[in-house]
């Protein structure tokens, strides 16, 4: 009720402010589970996406930290985003990211959309980078197809750190849902986990005109931290973990 509520009314209203463009949306199916595989240029990109979906709630995983707040602002903090469609996702690894995954997969066995930010985090430069491969284990055990979806112009219209956005018009792209059905019964094959987040990211980035970069991005915000700068690491781990905003 508050998912629908807060769609509604806030949605009226971001509607009216930032008039969004949405293209394929003929590509979201109107009824059954799918995956929503998204690239993740904003904080905003969680309200846009769903919003631009009639009828249909999408359930985004979040990090764990937006609902461990304490205090009055950590309750109002935690109603906020359950009220939006978000889903508490730890991503510290092992059992507690594994219990991220499970949830998800509670989603979509209920015959609903679940977003996922394949590259874990934000972009810290606009680029694309490297899939979790999280998202291929969701794919296999739900068999659910992934709906590309490219954010376009978040990033303008709230840069990581502001609080107030900019008048920027964003736009949301949905692609061609991608069947990964051949690869039923492989969920324990990392290279096949590998293939499949790279396919998806590959179609992301075709859809979204971003460059892609070889490396994860969380590696990437070390890099510019230490550096100033992102340098290209062609290390290939898998990233097992569902990884969020």
């Amino acid at each position: 009720m508050f998912y629908w509520l807060a769609k509604w009314t806030l949605g009226a209203t971001l509607r009216l402010v930032f008039r969004p463009r949405v293209v394929g949306l003929e590509n979201v199916p109107t009824k059954g589970a799918a995956i929503i595989a998204s690239n993740h240029l904003s904080f905003s990109d969680s309200f846009f996406a769903p919003l631009v979906i009639p009828g249909r709630k999408v359930t985004f995983m979040a990090k764990a930290e937006y609902f461990n707040r304490k205090g009055v602002k950590g309750w109002f903090s935690r109603l906020f985003f359950k009220s939006i469609g978000q889903l508490s996702v730890d991503r510290s690894g092992g059992k507690a990211s594994a219990a991220g995954l499970r949830t998800g997969l509670e989603v979509l066995q209920a015959g609903e959309l679940l977003g996922i930010y394949p590259e874990g985090t934000r972009s810290p430069d606009g680029r694309l980078y490297r899939g979790r491969t999280g998202i291929a284990r969701m794919v296999l055990e739900s068999g659910a197809p992934v709906v590309p979806c490219a954010m376009v112009n978040t990033d303008r219209l709230q840069p990581p750190g502001q609080v107030v956005p900019k008048l920027v018009q964003p736009e949301v792209r949905f692609g061609k849902p991608l069947d990964f059905s051949r690869y039923t019964g492989l969920e324990s094959d990392r290279l096949v986990l590998r293939a499949i987040t790279d396919e998806i990211m590959y179609e992301l980035m075709k859809l979204s005109g971003q460059e892609y970069v070889d490396i994860y991005a969380t590696k990437a915000k070390e890099q510019l931290k230490r550096f100033g700068k992102i340098e290209q690491d062609l290390d290939d781990g898998s990233g097992a973990a569902v990884q969020s905003a």
